[in-house]
């Protein structure tokens, strides 16, 4: 047999790399906020595969442990492997097919990304907005029901950009009316604020596994109610999205256990992790823990003299915005508070880049004692950047 020959190795890219180590944060900004230890441990696990028995056994645990968060009873109920805009993207390619009218309601940035993505599935799409620290009324939605007919209407329950929560009494029952799929965005409030999506007759959501679930990035919890399941079963063609099919995936996470990709199984273990936290706790208390915390950090700044950006009737106890004062340069005292002090606070998104901090207080972050820490950072360093002191120094 003739020896293979190859050419020389090229060395000029091998260099003496340390391992890797990463600076001690505190995540107070929009997402991801830090792990809980119990969830690092979980990862750290070493990796089975991903049809082992016990895996097989976990992945079960997972879907009932999300139908808890979210309080549905919904069958098709399972992390997409991938982050939320991955589940984001699922809940469109699922449910739409080219020529539907999709209706968005934008009050905030991922409205917009909802819109973006409903038009690249080639759906019809038709958009109802508000300013960016606002929310939907019940009339307005019924009046733009009724004007474009939609076959889904799709609504950012907690607006990530602006720190919005949409009230949600009454929505899904106009759906149903009008006889379309509910769509919603619970990227920042799965784990830390109010959701009954049976109840509120939700058909399709998303979330993340970074925010109130204190896991790192990587999965997106993703739910369709049985309607939502009927349009799917009724396409005329595939769902476009392969990796995203959920007609597909059922075989995985359903009973048969057919192998569709090879899944993040160490990211479940995390997330299985997370979700018995977080029932551990209750439901309940959680989102009592998150609210009570919120408060406390809302009256300390405006005692401190600043401006919350949302009335407090609809702000999202997770994510605080805060407008950033006349004369501060507000991404140089965020690159303050992270060098000097190790503290993350988010900018602003979009319309509002520049003008707000966001401040995060999701799942294992969202304590007394994190409060605490901010408002003295808050206290101490921005009068330096008001009095335009050397603060490099």
């Amino acid at each position: 047999m003739k020896t293979q020959t190859f050419p020389p190795v090229d060395q000029s890219h091998k260099k003496a790399f340390g391992p890797i180590t990463t600076p001690e944060r505190l995540l107070f900004g929009p997402g991801p906020s830090n792990s809980h230890p119990l969830v690092l441990k979980a990862l750290s696990l070493p990796p089975i595969g991903h049809l082992d028995p016990f895996y097989v056994h976990l992945m079960s645990e997972v879907q009932e442990l999300l139908r808890y968060a979210w309080q549905t009873n919904n069958r098709l109920t399972l992390p997409m492997s991938g982050t939320g805009s991955a589940a984001m993207e699922a809940t469109i390619a699922n449910s739409v097919e080219p020529g539907d009218t999709v209706l968005v309601a934008i009050n905030g940035y991922f409205g917009n990304r909802l819109a973006d993505m409903a038009d690249r599935y080639r759906a019809e799409v038709k958009t109802i907005e508000k300013s960016w620290g606002e929310a939907f009324s019940l009339d307005e939605i019924e009046a733009a029901l009724i004007k474009y007919k939609p076959s889904v209407f799709a609504l950012v329950h907690a607006e990530t950009s602006t720190g919005v929560c949409q009230p949600m009494e009454g929505i899904g029952e106009l759906c149903h009316k009008f006889d379309c799929l509910l769509l919603l965005d619970t990227v920042t409030s799965l784990g830390g604020v109010p959701l009954f999506l049976d109840s509120w007759n939700v058909d399709l959501a998303y979330s993340c596994s970074q925010k109130g679930l204190s896991c790192p990035p990587g999965l997106g919890p993703f739910t369709m109610s049985s309607r939502a399941e009927s349009k799917l079963n009724s396409r005329k063609g595939k769902v476009p999205n392969w990796y995203l099919d959920v007609s597909l995936l059922n075989k995985y996470w359903g009973s048969d256990r057919v192998y569709h990709h090879t899944a993040p199984v160490n990211m479940n273990f995390g997330i299985r992790e997370a979700l018995r936290l977080l029932a551990e706790e209750g439901l309940e208390n959680s989102w009592q823990r998150h609210l009570a915390n919120a408060q406390m950090l809302w009256d300390g700044l405006e005692r401190l003299g600043l401006q919350l950006h949302v009335d407090r009737n609809l702000r999202l106890p997770t994510l605080t915005t805060v407008r950033i004062p006349e004369g501060i340069d507000g991404k140089a005292f965020t690159l303050h508070l992270l060098e000097k002090h190790g503290i993350e606070v988010g900018g602003g998104l979009g319309m509002l880049a520049g003008k707000v901090w966001r401040i995060g207080l999701m799942g294992y972050n969202s304590t007394s004692e994190n409060v605490e820490k901010i408002l003295a950072l808050f206290k101490s360093e921005l009068p330096k950047f008001r009095d335009n002191s050397d603060v490099a120094a």
